[in-house]
């Protein structure tokens, strides 16, 4: 691990809580974030963080803003610039969609993706609905 992985590895709550609050209740952005959350692969990405999200986006109370450039990140996947397994490449497709509006084949992302990830998007999809899964939601392993 380099040290920029590192600190970007450290810097992944932070992160978090910077796009939760750009993200906050509008749901399916909501939705899609917390998808890439869940996921807990591309916000632990050096390649991804600093190509597609941009931090410092505004400052709301004393939490700096951070949004993800989607379209630019599927594009990156699209021309091979943005290496992924198969499932990370439906996951960040799925979560895409739901925060941005980007069409996606729900026929070639959902076939092929294991059951954790199923829960994941099932979670999500309620929660861009407005209902919002309880803490207790199971995510299957």
């Amino acid at each position: 691990m380099t040290a920029a992985d590192s600190t970007h590895n450290n810097a992944q709550l932070p992160l978090s809580a910077a796009l939760r609050a750009y993200a906050c209740d509008l749901y399916p952005v909501e939705a899609g974030i917390e998808l890439l959350i869940d996921h807990a692969t591309f916000l632990h990405r050096n390649d991804f963080i600093t190509r597609f999200v941009h931090l410092g986006t505004n400052i709301v109370g004393n939490v700096e803003l951070a949004e993800i450039d989607w379209p630019s990140a599927i594009t990156a996947l699209d021309t091979g610039e943005l290496p992924c397994s198969g499932g990370e490449s439906r996951l960040l497709r799925l979560a895409a969609s739901l925060a941005d509006g980007l069409p996606v084949s729900l026929h070639d992302t959902i076939t092929g993706i294991d059951q954790r990830n199923v829960s994941l998007l099932i979670k999500a999809v309620l929660h861009a609905s407005g209902h919002r899964p309880s803490p207790n939601f199971l995510i299957i392993s």
